[in-house]
């Protein structure tokens, strides 16, 4: 089974909350998980896509062995969901990916990234901030959390 996160290349991006699929992978690195591989994407959000077939295409896989995780701004901050088959819901990279594959049918990591006040008025200048140091404590508890639930290989 592959894992992939999407996020945005470069220094700049890092540690953006449109990052976390990077984030998530660069945790789930540090743990043993037998019979995943892991990936990110090195392409701009909006055209992940294009970099998930090639790694689909790479490893030879159906897309049902395909987990995607990204950020969701529909989630509360500290939660996630995983889930298969659904649409992209507004999430541009993730309709990217759907685009590509001509599919929906592969697992996605929704990590919520939606602060406690509500969603923001502009919700594409937020996902590229930087999370605060108590958000960030928070993401990493979640993150420790999804090996547990991963669909099984």
């Amino acid at each position: 089974m592959l894992i992939v996160g999407l996020g945005n290349p470069g220094k700049k991006y890092k540690n953006t909350r449109h990052n976390v699929g990077h984030m998530v992978i660069d945790e789930l690195e540090k743990e043993n998980l037998d019979g995943f591989t892991l990936a990110k994407t090195d392409a701009f959000m909006n055209e992940s896509g294009m970099a998930v077939k090639k790694l689909t295409k790479n490893y030879k896989l159906k897309t049902i062995n395909l987990v995607i995780v990204h950020d969701d701004i529909d989630l509360p901050l500290g939660e996630f969901k995983i889930q298969k088959g659904r649409g992209a819901a507004g999430h541009k990279g993730v309709q990217s990916v759907i685009n590509e594959l001509k599919t929906k049918d592969f697992w996605r990591v929704r990590i919520g990234i939606c602060p406690k006040g509500g969603k923001p008025a502009n919700v594409e200048k937020f996902v590229l901030q930087n999370f605060t140091k108590e958000e960030q404590k928070i993401l990493t508890g979640i993150i420790s959390e999804i090996p547990n639930y991963l669909p099984k290989v």
